[in-house]
């Protein structure tokens, strides 16, 4: 049955707020995207570095906004499931910019982005009343166009390690609380890891806390616990993958061995089975639920 891009966009919501922890699949490229739905993610979130690496680029808006989009849509293609864009900071300065970023997102088939607060490369965050502005702008826009579009708002102090822990931690509760006030459905504060920290930005929050699974993320139980809503992976998945394929090369390069890339890895026969007749994907396991606490 096809589904509307709408129909998504509300599926999307629902999953920030059903009885367990939602776990977004962070893809890079089609085929990631694919065996994340097969293996049964509920929806997908794009990386931004994934996509730059599979590009030959660093991350940080180094490719052109129309490449970005053009990754977004062949992911959105490939699978039936909903799939937030990470927009990095919207490839863009004005508002307006950033609006059209979004737009152009959801023309992609997106039904949610993620928007930074801090440039790529720098070491200080946007002005909090500029980036209300970029958010307020990427709602009209969403609404607009009749997509009930998930803003995820991200703030970085955390990220870029900014003051001291205390001071760190009232800039995002700032940040987090005045992005929604400006249209924001989600907050995402990447690098936040105490339990104690996380249980405050839950509690001065009324959007969904997105958090990022990093070394030091505390386990999917305690996170449920501690009321945070949306566990992402960011670029860890593609960067595990480039690891295997650096393991491989040195492997073969030299010990003379050809191992690694035969432990774990899918069939030829099945690996192309999984992108047969795309229209009808197989049935999907329903994603394992983390019991409340």
């Amino acid at each position: 049955m096809d589904v509307s891009q709408a129909e998504r966009a509300r599926q999307f919501h629902a999953l920030h707020h059903g009885p367990a922890i939602f776990r977004i699949g962070s893809v890079w490229d089609a085929a990631s995207a694919v065996v994340f739905e097969h293996e049964g993610f509920s929806a997908l979130g794009t990386s931004s570095a994934g996509v730059a690496y599979a590009q030959g680029a660093p991350d940080g808006e180094s490719i052109a906004r129309k490449d970005m989009i053009a990754a977004i849509a062949r992911i959105a293609r490939a699978v039936a499931i909903p799939v937030s864009a990470d927009l990095e900071s919207g490839y863009g300065h004005s508002p307006a910019e950033v609006a059209e970023t979004c737009r152009l997102a959801l023309e992609a088939g997106a039904v949610g982005v993620n928007l930074e607060d801090a440039r790529p490369g720098a070491s200080s965050l946007n002005d909090l009343k500029a980036q209300c502005e970029i958010i307020r702008a990427a709602r009209r826009a969403a609404d607009a166009s009749g997509i009930p579009l998930f803003i995820n708002a991200r703030t970085d102090a955390f990220w870029l390690a900014l003051w001291d822990a205390p001071l760190r931690l009232s800039e995002s509760i700032t940040r987090c609380q005045a992005y929604v006030e400006a249209g924001a459905d989600g907050v995402f504060v990447p690098g936040a890891l105490d339990p104690s920290t996380l249980s405050l930005l839950v509690e001065a929050t009324s959007a969904p806390l997105n958090v990022l699974a990093m070394p030091g993320c505390p386990d999917i139980a305690t996170l449920q616990a501690l009321g945070v809503r949306r566990l992402s992976q960011g670029s860890g998945p593609a960067r595990a993958m480039l690891g295997l394929a650096r393991r491989i090369a040195r492997e073969l390069l030299d010990e003379g061995r050809y191992t690694s890339f035969h432990q774990g890895s899918i069939g030829y026969a099945q690996a192309n089975a999984l992108f047969t007749d795309r229209s009808a994907p197989p049935p999907r396991p329903a994603q394992s639920k983390v019991p409340p606490s």
